[in-house]
């Protein structure tokens, strides 16, 4: 009995610290003003942007990080583990170490974009820095789970292919990449909402301009300490997209199961 309530007593207390803080972002606006303000021009640029940023930073991971997940699921050769461990690397990289690395790889004196800078081009805060450092600190989550779709696919389907005549492409696309569909979809989901939910390195290496690099954890940053209300409701709004988006992944990986 002791024993019980303690396990009862802990978990409340956890759950308490987790969902409580949650709570309060509902408890603190009415939908009156929660609806006020989803009309005011800092909160509609910033989801404007968050979405369209987030959308083609999350294309650019599919479409550059599928192959080296692939390759890295399917052939060994060296250095394979520190190349997995330089794509793993973001997650845990803090935010202003990740903004910093951008800025010195990218900015004006930047090691390649001093080089940008003599041609007229210049990423640094600007649109292209927000998907930039949204690529950088998102990626980790699609080469991951992409990796270990590719490694459960079992080989026998593919040898199969090859007996029957199908070249290497014809067994990526029609083989490997349907089998491990749920997997790269989840992925991608929970790469579109890092992207959303990026904001130091974007803070750093973009910059904070409405309509032009201000994200909705930027927007949320820089109205809370002029309209609380605003910020409130882009909380809510990521709060949310985060739910689904977490709902999402496990619905896609139950059905694979």
């Amino acid at each position: 009995m002791g024993f019980n309530l303690a396990l009862f007593i802990l978990i409340s207390l956890f759950l308490l610290i987790l969902i409580f803080p949650i709570a309060s972002l509902f408890l603190k606006i009415t939908p009156e003003e929660f609806v006020r303000s989803l009309s005011e021009p800092v909160v509609v640029d910033a989801m404007v942007l968050s979405l369209i940023t987030a959308t083609i930073s999350t294309i650019i991971v599919i479409a550059l990080g599928t192959p080296l997940s692939y390759v890295n699921a399917r052939v060994k050769y060296r250095g394979r583990a520190i190349i997995d461990t330089l794509t793993d690397l973001p997650i845990v990289l803090p935010p202003a170490v990740a903004g910093l690395a951008l800025l010195m790889a990218f900015g004006r004196r930047g090691v390649l974009g001093s080089y940008l800078d003599l041609f007229g081009i210049q990423l640094a805060f600007t649109t292209v820095a927000v998907v930039l450092a949204q690529v950088f600190v998102a990626s980790p989550f699609y080469i991951r789970q992409a990796r270990a779709s590719f490694e459960a696919v079992d080989p026998i389907y593919e040898n199969a292919a090859k007996t029957l005549g199908a070249s290497k492409v014809q067994v990526l696309m029609r083989i490997t990449i349907p089998i491990a569909s749920s997997g790269l979809v989840s992925g991608a989901i929970l790469t579109f909402a890092r992207a959303l939910g990026e904001f130091g390195a974007t803070l750093m290496f973009a910059g904070n301009y409405q309509g032009k690099t201000q994200t909705m954890p930027l927007a949320i940053y820089t109205t809370m300490q002029s309209n609380m209300y605003d910020a409130i409701s882009l909380a809510i709004i990521l709060v949310v997209i985060s739910f689904a988006v977490i709902m999402t992944v496990k619905y896609v990986t139950k059905r694979e199961i």
